[in-house]
């Protein structure tokens, strides 16, 4: 028996309105207006698959790209005002028009998608990483060097865990933006994620377009707590002390501010 059909959980289905018909057409089965079937947990399950594989590949090749450039351009202190240039002129540049650009290469499908989504994913992680390389205390990587450390072990034990959770930041960043963008991937070809019954809304109907728009608005804000958890995670106990420290320092001076006459 299908737990969605009558009583009290239907009734509540119901009772949400749009909203209710966008959950009934992603749990429940149905007959699209092009006469196929639409709908339902298993052809949600692969459209939500399909839309988290693309996002993760986009993920993966903007990392490959980002954080090594970031890395060695923050270590280095050269070429900032290129990385940074050249980030906020990918910010400018929309992912649909990479799209048709690609196309010329890689014609339509996953590849074409996966490419632009990383453009779009490398900006917040080359600026993050180049910015939390910098902002490492000069003292500190003084200090280092004076040890005798070498440029890598520099990078890897100094400064790239204190500019870790910054650089966990441009992942967030890149990562929502991925998730919530992967819904063009069927302009590109490549129909397998939950942009197609948004797209395509003649087919899987209104109720399809909502239920697929609320399932990405869930996979980013899952997407967001899940870096955001990784972010906290990756703050050295040292620094969240310092921070901890100065809001409590912020929080005297304010009230003392406040209560003065």
């Amino acid at each position: 028996m299908d737990p969605f059909e009558g009583g009290v959980m239907s009734g509540a289905i119901a009772a949400l309105g749009v909203f209710g018909d966008g959950i009934d057409f992603l749990v429940r089965e149905r007959q699209g207006r092009g006469g196929g079937e639409v709908g339902g947990l298993q052809q949600t399950a692969e459209l939500l698959w399909g839309h988290i594989k693309l996002s993760i590949a986009a993920m993966v090749v903007a990392c490959a790209v980002a954080l090594p450039v970031g890395l060695v351009l923050g270590h280095t202190g050269r070429g900032g005002f290129l990385a940074v240039s050249v980030a906020n002129i990918g910010r400018a540049v929309p992912s649909i028009a990479l799209i048709f650009v690609f196309f010329a290469w890689f014609g339509a499908g996953f590849v074409n998608v996966m490419l632009a989504l990383a453009l779009l994913a490398i900006p917040p992680i080359l600026t993050n990483t180049y910015v939390g390389m910098r902002e490492v205390e000069r003292d500190i990587v003084d200090a280092g060097r004076g040890m005798g450390m070498s440029a890598t072990k520099l990078v890897t034990s100094v400064e790239l865990p204190l500019a870790l959770p910054l650089i966990m930041a441009g992942l967030r960043v890149s990562a929502v933006n991925v998730v919530a963008t992967a819904t063009i991937a069927p302009l590109a070809g490549y129909a397998t994620t939950l942009g197609d019954p948004i797209i395509n809304a003649g087919v899987y109907g209104d109720e399809g377009r909502v239920g697929a728009a609320m399932l990405v608005a869930a996979v980013a804000i899952a997407t967001e707590l899940l870096f955001a958890a990784a972010q906290r995670a990756a703050t050295p106990e040292g620094l969240k002390l310092s921070r901890g420290t100065q809001r409590r320092r912020l929080t005297v001076i304010n009230r003392r501010v406040s209560t003065t006459p």
